[in-house]
């Protein structure tokens, strides 16, 4: 069995995992480099760092074919801790943020992503689909015909050539026409090299040079602990992406402990944290990736192409890769969610849009999914609210009143529940039958003992019968009108 999973992560598509990582590989430079510059860092702490994380989490990580390197969600989290501390403070952030994110592993804190709503992936997707196309907008404004031409012409040949051939991936194509087409010609367009310098060795394994004292853990802690919640955060939801693209199962915990100690490894190699990257992943996906072995390969190769590579990979243009962003942006997007806005229940797509708003505007991706998470449970809970009723007869010649309840009981219908009551009945008995119901939490048990205590208050006593064990459990550790001491003093109600 365990034979059977090696291969299929690992030599299943040597083919189309070697060249997607190729692929995946070039596209990483720009963005490591711009990710660093946001940081306030020198351009190679986020190229060792996408090589790091991407050669451990090849084998540590729970998502074959999804692709971790630096990332601007998590270098936006860095800026104040370098601006005020500087670059080593950063790196031992990193290794207290593959702790935490290993720690999160081990509580399997993974299995919560099944609370998050198809309609909040889908607000993700949509947010990070905008992010990736507003990212090329500065390549785009104020340059010349050339660049748009450039432009032009690599996403023709990315559209294009897959109906002649899918041998070699069409981004790959095109970046390397592209680039030939630019030093052939000369042409006077921003490349590569341009985005900042290219480092020129090899990483090497440093500790931190800070104090091991309680001063620097409270300097850190805090920026350690929202990298490690904004890393596991993205990556969790791209791992999601690449489910449903790929059509495959992903172990979310191992991948919570998987990017710990891709972190851990870059914070020791002088790089920054960071997570997975949807752009990269779903290029790997698009190019055939589908193995470890993609990532592993984007992770070499990156570093081969960074420093042994260097003088040639400076004169790739970035119309290239704005063009290879561009097509990650378009399939990235999920058109058919714009389509059904008006057949999909309206609660669904306004958590949808709310969370496509809120991550575009703060560029906060944990921000947006919040919202969207906290929104989905909102309107959850007024839904089951509604399919709460409480139904009464009259037996024994009108002095017995029977109610009859039916659905949840919880904070969102305890009110209704206790409303449902006449209180000023002449009655001299009462049942509640709540064999159809359930109590969910302290509310529903204060609302239940509101109910007796009013009851009996006017000396009528009050039957409870059908309580499945779980609501009786709750009641009778928390209610107090079953209680010896309990009164019919309603005056703290």
């Amino acid at each position: 069995m365990l034979t059977k999973s090696i291969h299929q992560d690992w030599f299943s598509n040597i083919r189309g995992d070697l060249l997607s990582g190729l692929v995946v590989a070039l596209a990483l430079i720009p963005e490591a480099i711009a990710f660093s510059i946001i940081a306030g860092v020198d351009p190679k702490v986020g190229l060792y760092a996408s090589f790091c994380i991407a050669v451990v989490i090849a084998f540590a990580g729970g998502r074959p074919g999804m692709i971790s390197a630096a990332t601007g969600a998590m270098a936006l989290v860095m800026v104040t801790l370098v601006k005020e501390h500087g670059l080593e403070y950063l790196l031992a952030a990193t290794l207290l943020t593959g702790v935490l994110q290993i720690v999160a592993g081990a509580l399997k804190l993974g299995n919560l992503m099944r609370f998050v709503s198809r309609s909040v992936v889908t607000g993700f997707v949509n947010a990070l689909a905008i992010l990736i196309f507003m990212a090329q907008l500065p390549e785009l404004i104020n340059v010349t015909w050339v660049v748009y031409a450039m432009t032009a012409a690599g996403l023709g040949i990315i559209y294009l050539l897959p109906r002649f051939t899918k041998a070699v991936p069409s981004p790959l194509v095109c970046i390397v026409l592209l680039t030939a087409v630019a030093i052939a010609l000369d042409l006077d367009i921003r490349t590569v090299g341009d985005m900042g310098e290219l480092p020129d060795s090899l990483p090497v394994f440093l500790l931190p040079d800070v104090p091991l004292n309680w001063d620097t853990l409270a300097i850190i802690l805090p920026y350690s602990l929202t990298l490690a919640v904004v890393g596991l955060l993205e990556s969790m939801m791209t791992a999601t992406i690449v489910d449903d693209l790929t059509d495959t199962p992903s172990n979310k915990n191992r991948e919570c402990a998987g990017q710990g100690i891709a972190n851990i490894a870059a914070g020791f190699m002088g790089g920054m944290a960071g997570c997975a990257m949807i752009g990269q992943s779903v290029i790997n996906v698009k190019s055939g990736g589908r193995g470890r072995l993609s990532t592993l390969t984007a992770g070499i190769v990156l570093l081969i192409l960074v420093v042994f590579l260097g003088p040639w990979v400076k004169q790739i243009p970035m119309a290239a890769l704005v063009a290879v962003m561009i097509m990650v942006s378009i399939g990235t997007f999920s058109w058919e969610s714009v389509r059904n806005l008006r057949s999909h229940p309206k609660s669904s797509s306004i958590v949808m849009v709310s969370t496509v708003i809120v991550v575009v505007i703060t560029h906060d991706l944990a921000k947006g999914v919040f919202v969207g998470v906290l929104l989905s449970a909102l309107f959850f809970a007024a839904k089951v609210s509604r399919l709460f009723q409480v139904k009464s007869e009259l037996l024994d010649d009108g002095k017995h009143r029977h109610y009859i309840v039916s659905g949840q009981v919880f904070f969102a219908s305890a009110n209704r529940f206790v409303a449902a009551f006449d209180f000023n009945e002449a009655l001299e008995r009462v049942t509640l039958d709540v064999s159809r119901a359930h109590f969910w939490d302290i509310t529903a048990i204060e609302a239940l003992d509101k109910i007796v205590l009013k009851f009996r208050r006017d000396a009528t006593p009050v039957e409870i019968v059908g309580l499945n064990e779980a609501s009786a459990t709750l009641i009778d550790r928390y209610a107090v009108h079953d209680k010896p001491t309990a009164t019919p003093d309603l005056t703290a109600h």
